[in-house]
């Protein structure tokens, strides 16, 4: 089995977001997020990474890590996963040719058709450790539904939230903003901003980042005991096709 300095991980604002994720992390070379041509510069060279792991990437001020350069690594016979952020997206698109998927995120994108793209997106700081600035669609997502189902909001009024959050830019949604939304909408605000104080529990993306590197589930894969099965937990789901 390879060592686990032959993975490579792409990740900036999901990794600075968890101490755990970054201990658990220890080992693998961490880069910051994808960009174009990232991964193909890797291909360049030696050795070869055994796996690259996309987590974060950029898209806004920057092009996107490219489906080619993604193809041309599955080609070369490195394992290339997909979770949390920029990482989920493209293993959903590329799922079919070989990219590996993870998580929770992953799972949205790939069972639901209105999971946009721009659930994942946040602004965080431009240069290291990338702190998110902003809270991403799917984490908001997560507390509304966690409300809902301690019945301290309606499923109309946290639609109504839902459908605010999805119609501003992912730059303006935020945690506070979200939260002071549900709590105008409950009969009780304060039990709603309790209920909501610890959000790391909805930080789906760092969990899932977590629950990859601490699970190696690279390795597991060499090993085989991921190839051809779908693996469903409350926390993770690995497709791999």
């Amino acid at each position: 089995m390879r060592a686990r300095a032959d993975v490579v991980l792409f990740a900036g604002p999901t990794l600075a977001a968890s101490a755990r994720a970054t201990t658990l992390a220890r080992g693998i070379r961490v880069r910051p997020p994808v960009r174009r041509f990232d991964v193909a510069k890797l291909l360049d060279a030696r050795p070869l990474p055994r796996t690259i792991v996309i987590c974060d990437g950029v898209f806004h001020d920057a092009l996107a890590v490219g489906h080619a350069e993604l193809r041309a690594a599955i080609a070369r016979g490195v394992q290339v996963w997909g979770l949390s952020s920029m990482g989920a997206i493209r293993a959903r698109e590329m799922a079919p040719l070989g990219m590996r998927g993870f998580g929770r995120v992953f799972a949205r994108f790939m069972e639901e058709g209105d999971f946009q793209d721009d659930e994942v997106a946040l602004l965080h700081e431009g240069a290291p450790p990338y702190r998110a600035l902003t809270e991403p669609l799917v984490h908001l997502r997560a507390a509304i539904a966690h409300v809902v189902g301690r019945g301290l909001v309606t499923e109309a009024a946290a639609d109504d939230v839902l459908r605010d959050l999805k119609s501003r830019w992912y730059g303006d949604r935020t945690r506070r903003g979200a939260v002071e939304g549900l709590a105008v909408r409950a009969n009780d605000a304060a039990q709603v901003r309790e209920e909501l104080r610890d959000f790391g529990r909805f930080a789906w993306k760092t969990q899932d980042l977590e629950d990859f590197v601490d699970g190696k589930v690279w390795e597991r894969a060499e090993e085989g005991g991921t190839k051809g099965t779908v693996r469903r937990s409350e926390a993770t789901r690995t497709i791999n096709r």
